[in-house]
């Protein structure tokens, strides 16, 4: 009986076995291929998710986030009004604020990926990319006086208005504590913005004698000449600042080397190098498509609302070029970061005195514009006095509120001698 039952179960397991292992065999093959299915689909669902993602957090960060924005939409109101040319200079004056604030903020996202000097660069070189486009803009329609009233009053906003906040708010957040900042390299800056009164003053002091060998041609072939020699002072600047004395006078360098160390401390970027640089190229498109509206309705403004167009050109459309400046300056004088506050403020006064001014003429020369650095007896004698006041402000290397509201209530009184300054006509002079 036993053994019946043996032979039974045997037989039963020979019989099951093979089936079993017949069956599981595919079951396990299909189940690999529906799994590594899944796997690529849920890879490829999240690699799509993480674009979208990308994108639209790039838009976040560079659109939405900021408060400033808000003022985005004065742009495109600008753009519907035709023929009320007070309206439309002004929504797009402060249509421009956002977009030159979110310059320097581009540039700061990039500046996490290219290192410290090339970010000092371009920190330096696209702080004052608003300045450059409103400029060549004015210099492509023959409107040279604008250029030239523009960026002098670039220079005395950053000079008086920009440290002078800085220096105020500074010195109250900080009181009584005296606030120091590296002297050396405030006293390169200016002497270089010394240097650039002096390439200025030539050629008004050389048109108002009356002194010249060709009436009306040395004084332009005069400021072509030393517009050249500018600029070859002004990248023997930055190779001597950057690449032969970092530790002695470096004021763009220690700012990149203290931007990136606080960064590295305190934050990471918010968007990839690629995002950065299409955001660039976008907002200096949108700009330049602003600063039309904004060159085209000058003059009609200063007909509907009885303004000067000298007060104009040297107080509001700096104010509007140095949003970004004038912000992140306060912010590192409140930081207790003075070095880097002079960095941005008497860095972008010296980079427009002594590359955008000098390269505006160059431009001019190629477009066949009389462009010159004759800016005028009153211009020429205000910059002058204003740069001979900061850097006697500087020549110690100390900062207090006192030092910030002197060099404000300079520029109130440049501002009102502007607003009362009638400029001469060619003629006239």
């Amino acid at each position: 009986m036993m053994r019946p039952l043996d032979m039974k179960v045997d037989h039963e397991s020979n019989d099951e076995v093979p089936l079993s292992l017949s069956k599981a065999t595919p079951k396990m093959h299909s189940l690999d291929f529906e799994t590594s299915l899944g796997q690529r689909e849920v890879s490829g669902s999240r690699i799509f998710k993480k674009l979208k993602n990308s994108s639209f957090r790039s838009v976040y960060f560079v659109l939405i986030k900021a408060k400033i924005n808000m003022l985005l939409p004065f742009g495109f109101l600008a753009m519907l009004l035709h023929g009320k040319h007070g309206l439309v200079f002004f929504f797009s004056l402060l249509g421009i604020i956002p977009l030159a604030e979110r310059l320097g903020y581009a540039t700061e996202q990039l500046a996490f990926y290219t290192g410290s000097t090339v970010g000092g660069l371009l920190n330096a070189t696209f702080g004052n990319a608003t300045e450059m486009i409103i400029a060549m803009y004015a210099l492509k329609h023959g409107m040279i006086r604008v250029v030239q009233q523009s960026l002098l009053g670039s220079i005395l906003s950053n000079m008086l208005l920009v440290v002078g906040c800085s220096f105020f708010i500074g010195g109250i957040k900080h009181h009584p504590k005296i606030q120091h900042f590296d002297k050396a390299a405030a006293l390169v800056n200016s002497g270089l913005l010394l240097m650039a009164v002096m390439g200025t003053m030539s050629p008004a002091v050389l048109h108002f004698t009356h002194s010249e060998v060709h009436f009306g041609k040395s004084e332009l072939a005069l400021s072509r000449f030393s517009s050249c020699v500018m600029l070859v002072a002004y990248a023997s600047y930055l190779f001597f600042q950057l690449r032969s004395q970092q530790n002695l006078y470096s004021p763009v360098n220690t700012e990149g080397i203290e931007i990136a160390e606080s960064f590295n401390e305190e934050e990471a970027p918010e968007i990839t190098h690629w995002e950065a640089i299409s955001w660039l190229a976008i907002l200096t498109l949108w700009v330049s498509f602003l600063s039309g509206y904004l060159v085209d309705a000058i003059e009609g403004a200063s007909d509907a609302v009885k303004m000067p167009v000298a007060f104009i050109s040297v107080i509001l459309l700096p104010i509007v070029g140095n949003a970004a400046e004038h912000g992140s300056a306060i912010m590192f004088a409140v930081k207790d970061k003075l070095d880097i506050t002079l960095g941005v403020a008497i860095g972008s006064s010296t980079q427009i005195s002594m590359f955008v001014i000098p390269f505006c003429v160059v431009v001019g020369w190629l477009m066949g514009q009389p462009m010159d650095m004759n800016f005028k007896l009153f211009e020429t004698a205000t910059l002058f006095i204003a740069v001979l006041v900061v850097a006697f402000m500087l020549q110690e290397g100390t900062s207090n509120y006192f030092k910030g509201l002197m060099l404000m209530l300079c520029y109130v009184i440049v501002a009102a001698s502007f607003f009362v300054h009638v400029d001469p006509s060619s003629d006239e002079s």
